[in-house]
């Protein structure tokens, strides 16, 4: 398997794994008593007997995987490393890459981003010739966005409201093209159109080049995408461009996405 030094030893992964779960001393994932016994890499509770290890209670309960292994394939995925080359690297098949690849996505933190001041409104088709239109904002200078995808091909007048209305704080105001969805909305904004066909651009030139990015990060990381997996591909792709911290090291992420679950 393909070796970096910013792999840390089986040792030391264990060891942070353990700081960030359990802090200074072990207690029971189940009652919270620190009356514990250890056999091994397993310990028992005392007071309720709950047998447990140390992911046991957490997403990671079923890895197999060398903790080596596992720390570089989720580097190889918060920089951003592709399906085919993280495959290459590791040995692994594109299946399994994959696998890992959507465990650590659906462990990203809920979130939920309400726009204000100005925000460009645009919508794109992805997903093939059966593919979902996505309707995304994106607050002017910043790294705000709020998207939906809808189920359909045509987005309607219907559509557009309700992004407005639940993504979009009142008094704001949108700049968009001149689809006609996005008329006489009859909400608290301020609306303003271009003309794309007339090669009006200027004000939308943030949002449309932010498909533009979708559109890259997509064909790079995972080649093409299908109507079942873009709401992932989409999810992931929301956090990295608005919480880009997420992605600075594997550290960074298990911090915040690894905790205690009690199962009992």
């Amino acid at each position: 398997m393909y070796q970096l030094k910013e792999i840390p030893s089986e040792a030391a992964i264990r060891k942070f794994l353990r700081r960030i779960l359990f802090g200074r001393n072990i207690f029971c994932p189940e009652c919270r008593s620190r009356d514990t016994l250890v056999y091994e890499t397993r310990y028992r509770c005392r007071v309720c007997r709950c047998k447990f290890s140390l992911l046991s209670h957490t997403w990671l309960s079923h890895l197999r995987l060398p903790l080596q292994e596992f720390w570089l394939i989720l580097w190889y995925w918060t920089t951003q490393i592709p399906i085919r080359q993280t495959e290459a690297l590791t040995g692994l098949s594109g299946k399994g890459v994959r696998h890992w690849y959507d465990i650590f996505r659906s462990h990203l933190p809920k979130d939920k981003t309400v726009l204000e001041a100005i925000i460009q409104l645009d919508e794109a088709y992805f997903g093939g010739w059966k593919g979902r239109t996505l309707l995304m904002g994106k607050q002017a200078g910043t790294r705000k966005i709020a998207y939906t995808i809808l189920p359909h091909t045509n987005p309607a007048r219907i559509d557009a409201y309700q992004f407005v209305k639940e993504y979009i704080n009142s008094n704001s105001k949108i700049y968009t093209d001149g689809n006609p969805i996005y008329k006489e909305l009859d909400l608290p904004i301020t609306h303003e159109s271009e003309i794309h066909k007339q090669f009006e651009y200027t004000k939308t030139s943030e949002t449309e080049g932010l498909f533009g990015v979708l559109r890259t990060f997509i064909r790079r990381m995972y080649h093409h995408v299908t109507v079942e997996k873009f709401p992932d591909y989409m999810s992931e792709f929301y956090f990295r461009f608005s919480h880009p911290e997420m992605f600075k090291s594997p550290r960074y992420f298990l911090t915040k996405t690894l905790y205690l679950v009690p199962i009992g």
